[in-house]
């Protein structure tokens, strides 16, 4: 005796299975990582990312319209300069690769998209890691959130939205809160980097920024075999007032990006990083993979798991294929 009721009634066709389908993804929800150098005269491709470049100035603004006109929800900037030094200075200063960015995409786009820009000094420091050291060689926490707060100001004043401070130093989201809500500038929100963990998938991003780091991010960076710690991280950085919370890798610890979506009364985004998007292209070339389907499904995976928000080099390619 069959039972009466089959499930696989509800998938016999494309139009069946979008009416019951329990997790959609829209591209809306996406956000497109997109990298500026100072001084390129042309687009740079980024051998360990394919289909990714460092952009001009120009194609930045060519490349963001073209996002928005897809429908991509955010945009997320990282600059790339021609000079670093010890405490990260190009960060701050206003005629800076990135806030120049800023500026260029703002005065194109206004408020046609959310504007994001990347808050931390590793790109910008001659040592790469993400804030001030001390005597040591020890980074010093207190001393970088201090130029976390006056590079807030600097990215706000620029027409960033959305700041994202990814350094993972303790208190950074309340620093920052402080600094803009004392300038007046409470229009701006915090995407908060409260899981980033230390993972062996950043080495194509390094390539992208042309990372100055030696040795490793292991004393603030997560340890990949923690769940608890990110959720604690998660609640101080809700009570410092963290606009949206984010889980960084994204694929790797989708278990990690579920319990964050259970404890957290804002939004909750996930980074889809460079080594992931990485080897999932390397799979299509080696003709492992369909690349539509594979991507498609990763991107569903990661609103399955909870998130709202996904930040993805693949975001306006799968815009297209989502409208």
């Amino acid at each position: 005796m069959f039972p009466s009721h089959r499930p696989r009634r509800l998938r016999g066709t494309a139009a069946l299975r979008r009416l019951v389908a329990e997790t959609t993804v829209r591209p809306n929800q996406l956000v497109l990582p997109m990298f500026v150098r100072e001084g390129a005269t042309e687009p740079q491709p980024i051998a360990t990312m394919p289909g990714v470049v460092q952009h001009t100035r120009d194609s930045l603004r060519k490349a963001a319209v073209e996002a928005v006109a897809a429908g991509v929800g955010g945009l997320m900037l990282f600059g790339v300069p021609q000079r670093r030094d010890a405490t990260g200075s190009g960060g701050l200063d206003p005629d800076g690769v990135l806030n120049v960015a800023l500026r260029d995409l703002r005065a194109e786009l206004g408020d046609d998209t959310v504007l994001m820009s990347d808050l931390c000094l590793d790109e910008f420091t001659d040592h790469g890691h993400c804030g001030v050291l001390d005597a040591d060689g020890n980074v010093d926490n207190d001393a970088t959130l201090r130029i976390y707060g006056d590079m807030a100001l600097a990215q706000a004043e620029a027409g960033a939205h959305l700041l994202g401070p990814s350094g993972m130093m303790d208190g950074q989201v309340g620093a920052i809160r402080e600094a803009l809500d004392r300038a007046g500038r409470g229009d701006v929100g915090v995407l908060a980097y409260s899981a980033k963990y230390n993972s062996a998938f950043y080495g194509p991003f390094r390539d992208a920024v042309e990372s100055q780091l030696v040795g490793d991010r292991k004393t603030y960076q997560q340890d990949p075999g923690n769940v608890r710690e990110a959720l604690r991280e998660v609640r101080l950085d809700l009570d410092e007032g963290a606009d949206l919370v984010m889980v960084k890798p994204g694929m790797l610890y989708l278990d990690v990006l579920r319990a964050v979506s259970e404890i957290s009364d804002v939004p909750v985004a996930a980074y889809q990083i460079s080594g992931e998007y990485g080897m999932v292209e390397a799979a299509v070339a080696a003709g492992w993979l369909d690349r539509r389907a594979a991507v498609l499904e990763t991107l569903t995976a990661f609103r399955r798991a909870g998130a709202d928000v996904v930040l993805t080099y693949w975001a306006v390619e799968a815009a297209g294929w989502l409208r």
